[in-house]
């Protein structure tokens, strides 16, 4: 039996056929059709396409993740900003959302408002640790449920309630009220200094399953909805905890450069201190992702050389003038590609300056009463994306070597750590697989280069 695994993106389809070995038999990508700015099709269109090009036998195993039509879209509800809100807030990214909004208090008209101006696919409604205070997750909720935030009754945007557990009951009562879809989790918060994921994840995924993926008008067929199992983004965390466990050899960070965002993902195994100790309000996610949406190589490329700029790092550019003009070029034509080795160079440019500024980013605490991401036993750097694939050698060492120099970044850089590139994109099938069977998504995992 062989195994099809498919990421549906907003711009590229991409496929990798396994066999039940593990042997990756081989991959491909094709753009995606039906999808926002993709023009007309439907987008199973490109399915059809990689079937052929992988002669894909007609009873393979099919398992798929989506960031297609934006992806998740998440707002999150909680009770203080850097508590409850906060803890949302981390939990959404690690299950493969964009948080596109965070509220915190007492809801308002006005905040109701900022949450519909939003856009979510789905709201986490957060607040109190389990036992506390219960007054603000319950006016919260009443106040949601008379929102009307993405339609009325059952085509409102659903809602996890992730929240005081004493009080989930009696909120979620308020919201059923008008009908609007509820899943339950445990609190994301349950107590100070404790942060909880995996409820409130799968959940996530729940909700983006049964509510959303199929509600894009992304396909014509039921089967798109059907074969879609998990966000893109949260397959890729699951496959770097698989490869963390894999190579058994320290910590793993992976660094996913993309045309509209550059992500960060590490898999951590806390020591000393760190392990025995609860210094922060919220604890750390030691297996985490952060999203950078201003920093991306097409969509966002003026983003990078400003965040550059902020952050110091334009003076170690030969010619900053040279790099803006190119990134004012790519960001009005996002589907460019560089045309000469000038611009091969200036794209490696805006490659390294969007992974060490997001790597900044992911690293350094949120608030300055917070610890610092301990990274210093990572072992291996993981890059991504396709302008690393694209390149050579001495262009991935460019850009993944900045991020193993960035001493003067304010974060613990890696003692010591090598480096490697998904050359073959196989990080979201180690993920997909690894629900299905561990050993098989191990075996793929292997395989990485």
């Amino acid at each position: 039996m062989t195994i099809l695994t498919v990421d549906f993106g907003s711009t590229f389809t991409k496929a990798a056929l396994i066999a039940d070995d593990g042997t990756v038999i081989g991959t491909d990508s094709t753009p995606t059709t039906g999808t926002q700015g993709r023009g007309s099709g439907d987008i199973l269109d490109g399915l059809r396409v990689l079937r052929d090009r992988l002669d894909v036998p007609r009873d393979a195993d099919l398992h798929a993740c989506s960031s297609a039509g934006g992806g998740l879209r998440l707002a999150v509800v909680g009770y203080e900003r850097t508590v409850t809100a906060e803890a949302g807030h981390r939990v959404g990214l690690s299950a493969g959302a964009k948080v596109v909004h965070v509220a915190d208090g007492a809801l308002t008209t006005k905040g109701v408002s900022g949450i519909r101006r939003a856009r979510p696919d789905i709201i986490l409604l957060a607040g109190g640790t389990d036992g506390g205070n219960a007054d603000v997750l319950l006016h919260n909720a009443a106040r949601l449920a008379k929102g009307a935030i993405g339609g009325h009754g059952r085509h409102a945007v659903p809602i996890v309630v992730a929240g005081n557990i004493e009080a989930r009951s009696e909120a979620t009562t308020l919201l059923e009220a008008t009908r609007r879809p509820v899943i339950h989790a445990d609190n994301v918060l349950p107590q100070i200094g404790v942060i909880a994921p995996d409820s409130a994840r799968a959940a996530i995924r729940e909700a983006f399953l049964r509510h959303v993926i199929g509600g894009k008008n992304l396909s014509r067929e039921a089967a798109f909805g059907q074969m879609v199992e998990a966000p893109t983004p949260d397959a890729v965390l699951r496959g770097v905890e698989v490869v963390a466990d894999a190579r058994g050899d320290g910590d793993v960070m992976v660094v996913d450069i993309g045309g509209a965002t550059t992500d960060v993902y590490s898999v951590i195994t806390p020591e000393g201190e760190d392990a025995s100790l609860r210094k922060d309000v919220v604890a750390p996610l030691w297996h985490a992702r952060t999203v950078e949406g201003d920093l991306g190589m097409r969509w966002n490329a003026e983003h990078v050389v400003e965040a550059a700029a902020s952050e110091g790092l334009l003076g170690s550019v030969s010619d900053p003038e040279a790099l803006r003009s190119y990134a004012a070029h790519v960001h009005e034509r996002p589907r460019s590609l560089p045309a000469d080795d000038v611009e091969r160079r200036l794209d490696l440019e805006l490659a390294r300056l969007a992974a060490v500024v997001a790597v900044r980013r992911h690293a350094r605490p949120g608030q300055p009463t917070e610890s610092p991401r301990p990274l210093a036993n990572v072992a291996t750097l993981i890059g991504s994306g396709g302008v690393l694939r694209h390149t050579d050698e001495a262009g991935r060492a460019h850009v993944l070597g900045a991020v193993l120099a960035d001493h003067a970044g304010g974060w613990k850089v890696p003692r010591s750590a090598t480096t490697a590139v998904d050359l073959t994109y196989l990080l979201y099938a180690v993920g997909l697989l690894d629900a299905h069977d561990p050993a098989l998504a191990r075996a793929v995992a292997s395989q990485l280069a």
